[in-house]
């Protein structure tokens, strides 16, 4: 991969990097348990907050998330230095969905059990809002486990199977994020997209070979097709084009 220099993209690694520091602190917020132990409880907590926030920030902004802020997805960066196979998305991208949908609906279901949601506690299963941490009915070690349980699993993937292979694969995030953007491309409102000029590519690839989410980049580009629902607008492309053939625009489109 001929990673971009750019000072964008250096900011953007940056806080995927601090990011990943903070995930035992964060890990809770985006806790696929977390959100079940509410609902089963009735409680509004903060990984429905925060999933809810994902869908409704892919209205405008798409998988902006995934490329610039999500832990697991730093993780994922940090091993590219280590492991720079490209994943056949294709094969792998239908897992996710198969971990979403069962998932989402275990959720409803502890939610109608509960009789619906009627308390809010953002911090629910945190220590002073910290994940990774101790409590009267729950150790520190359980926290522990369930972190590096989490981490060991992003890690491997990205490891054994390539480039952000736990985002293609076992992200149950994502699904909410794509869910957001498939609304936003069929009501054709103004939000962040990528844009390209085929007629000033020179077909050097450089695109393709940047993208840490191993899209056929150059193939969009000639199709002057840039919308792809593993696309998390990193701006590798963008950044890394020496003709400049792709930019970000904030307009309507598909």
């Amino acid at each position: 991969m001929l990673r971009p220099k750019s000072a964008r993209q250096r900011v953007r690694k940056s806080l995927l990097l601090v990011s990943f520091l903070l995930f035992p602190i964060i890990m809770n917020y985006f806790s696929p348990y977390v959100i079940i132990d509410g609902a089963s409880q009735g409680i509004v907590n903060g990984s429905l907050v925060i999933f809810g926030l994902m869908f409704l920030s892919a209205l405008f902004v798409g998988r902006l998330w995934c490329g610039w802020l999500c832990p697991a997805g730093g993780l994922g960066e940090v091993c590219l230095s280590i492991q720079d196979r490209r994943v056949e998305g294709r094969k792998v991208d239908w897992i996710k969905w198969a971990i979403w949908l069962p998932w989402l609906a275990v959720i409803a279901w502890a939610a109608v059990a509960a009789g619906g949601y009627h308390a809010l506690d953002f911090f629910l299963d945190t220590q002073n809002g910290i994940s990774v941490a101790g409590s009267a009915d729950r150790p520190i070690l359980f926290a522990y486990i369930i972190y590096y349980i989490v981490v060991g699993l992003f890690l491997a993937l990205s490891l054994l199977v390539g480039r952000r292979a736990g985002c293609h694969a076992l992200c149950w995030m994502a699904p909410f994020m794509i869910a957001g953007r498939s609304l936003r491309n069929l009501a054709a409102w103004p939000s962040l997209r990528l844009q390209a000029d085929p007629l000033v590519c020179r077909d050097c690839k450089t695109c393709t070979s940047n993208c840490p989410m191993s899209l056929d980049v150059n193939a969009m580009v000639r199709k002057s097709a840039m919308e792809n629902t593993e696309c998390i607008l990193c701006g590798s492309c963008v950044d890394g084009c020496p003709t400049k053939v792709i930019r970000y625009r904030f307009a309507e489109g598909k």
